[in-house]
C-alpha cells in the first residue's frame, strides 16, 4: 500500500512538470539534496520520510493556479506574483485531508517563509519555521538558481554560493547553509542530466 501511496505521489508531481516545462525535473532534483542536508543535520527515521515526501510535493499547490500566471514566459505583475503566492495555501487545503501526508505538509506550506518573518503565506520567522521547511528552503533556492529559467539564465555555483551566505539570517536559517555549504564542498555540486549549461 505504501509503495502504491508513493507511486501515486510521483504520478502527481510528473502531471505537474507536464504542465509547467519551464521548472520540469526541479521537484525530483531538489528530493535528494533536501534528504542529504536532513541527515548531515542529525534527521533520520520516519522524520526523513516526511521530510522526502514534503519535498516532492512542495509546488503540487501550483496545479491550482491558472495557465496564465503559472505559464507566463516572462517575469510577473504584481497581481501575478499575489496569486502565485497562494501555492502553499492551495498546496494545504490540497493534502491536508490526507492522513498519510499530513507529517509531510510542513515544506509544501512552509517553505517560501522566511528566517526574519518576511516570507508567506504566514509570516513565520525563525525557529517558529518547521525545520523541514527551513531545510528545504535553501535548497529549493540553489536549484531555482543554478538553473535555466524563461526569464533568467542559470547563476553560476560561485554565485548562488554567495546569494546564500548574504541570506543567512534573513531569508535563510543561519543554522542551515553552512550545513549545505558544507556538503557542496565535501560532495560537490550534483550532476543532472540538464544544467545551466557551463555554470
Amino acid at each position: 500500500m505504501l509503495r502504491a501511496y508513493e507511486a501515486t505521489l510521483e504520478g502527481w508531481i510528473r502531471a505537474l512538470d507536464l504542465r509547467d516545462r519551464e521548472t520540469e525535473g526541479h521537484s525530483r532534483r531538489v528530493v535528494g539534496l533536501t534528504e542529504k542536508l536532513a541527515e548531515e543535520l542529525g534527521v533520520c527515521g520516519e522524520q526523513l520520510v516526511h521530510i522526502r515526501r514534503g519535498a516532492l510535493l512542495h509546488d503540487v499547490g501550483k496545479m491550482a493556479l491558472p495557465d496564465s500566471v503559472l505559464l507566463k514566459p516572462g517575469e510577473l505583475t504584481e497581481e501575478e506574483q499575489a496569486v502565485m503566492r497562494r501555492h502553499p495555501e492551495h498546496a494545504w487545503e490540497m493534502l491536508k485531508g490526507v492522513d498519510f501526508l499530513r507529517p509531510a505538509l510542513d515544506i509544501p506550506y512552509a517553505h517560501h517563509e522566511r528566517w526574519d518573518g518576511t516570507g508567506y503565506p504566514r509570516g513565520l520567522s525563525g525557529a517558529a519555521i518547521p525545520l523541514a521547511a527551513r531545510l528545504f528552503a535553501v535548497v529549493d533556492v540553489w536549484d531555482a538558481l543554478r538553473y535555466d529559467r524563461a526569464y533568467r539564465a542559470g547563476w553560476p555555483a560561485r554565485r548562488v554560493k554567495e546569494h546564500l551566505r548574504e541570506g543567512a539570517g534573513t531569508q535563510f536559517d543561519p543554522s542551515v547553509v553552512p550545513a549545505f555549504l558544507r556538503i557542496l564542498e565535501r560532495d560537490g555540486e550534483p550532476v543532472f542530466a540538464d544544467p545551466a549549461s557551463g555554470r
